[in-house]
């Protein structure tokens, strides 16, 4: 039973790693060190930020991590149940695997459960983690293209190309942290 257990969980957690690959990291990778420029009079700052100056030319990845906050905050103020919820999967995803593996080793010392049947409790925690945070991302996506329409019809960037690039990297920051962190510790 545990090695189908182990089977049928590695299922979503693939699944997880490699929509990560594709959507973000090789996004990131790709259009994330290019330099663009903003208007600073449209761009509005990052509602995290707490440097007093900003500034137009920074990395795809900067501004899209940037455009990312600014749409998660406005998606907090209009719809908090639904963000409300986006973070309790994260929160689930940072909790629950670390958690589960404290009880499986904990099981396996006292000896009431094998040793595959404690890497079975891991592994379908994670797994179940990666598919509370995949099932979550759509509404997540949602708000950063309400964000991004509003970037775009603001004009906050001169060249149209850092433009797509930001909004792709904004998106591609979505899709890194769509997986719980102990699964990020696999792809670095």
């Amino acid at each position: 039973m545990p090695r189908f257990i182990i089977l049928l969980s590695l299922i979503p957690i693939a699944i997880a790693l490699v929509t990560r690959w594709w959507f973000g990291l090789k996004v990131l990778a790709a259009e994330g060190k290019r330099t663009c420029r903003c208007d600073l009079e449209t761009w509005q700052p990052d509602p995290t930020d707490t440097a007093s100056v900003q500034r137009s030319d920074a990395s795809a990845s900067n501004f899209g991590c940037q455009l990312r906050n600014k749409a998660l905050a406005t998606w907090k103020s209009e719809d908090p149940k639904a963000a409300a919820a986006r973070e309790g999967a994260h929160r689930f995803g940072l909790a629950v695997p670390p958690l589960s593996g404290i009880v499986a080793i904990f099981a396996l010392i006292i000896g009431k459960v094998p040793f595959s049947g404690a890497i079975a409790i891991f592994i379908l925690a994670t797994a179940i983690a990666a598919i509370f945070n995949l099932l979550s991302l759509p509404h997540e996506l949602r708000a950063i293209a309400r964000a991004a329409a509003k970037t775009k019809g603001n004009k906050c960037f001169h060249n149209s190309y850092d433009e797509e690039a930001v909004i792709r990297c904004a998106v591609a920051h979505a899709w890194e942290l769509a997986v719980p962190p102990v699964l990020r510790l696999l792809q670095k």
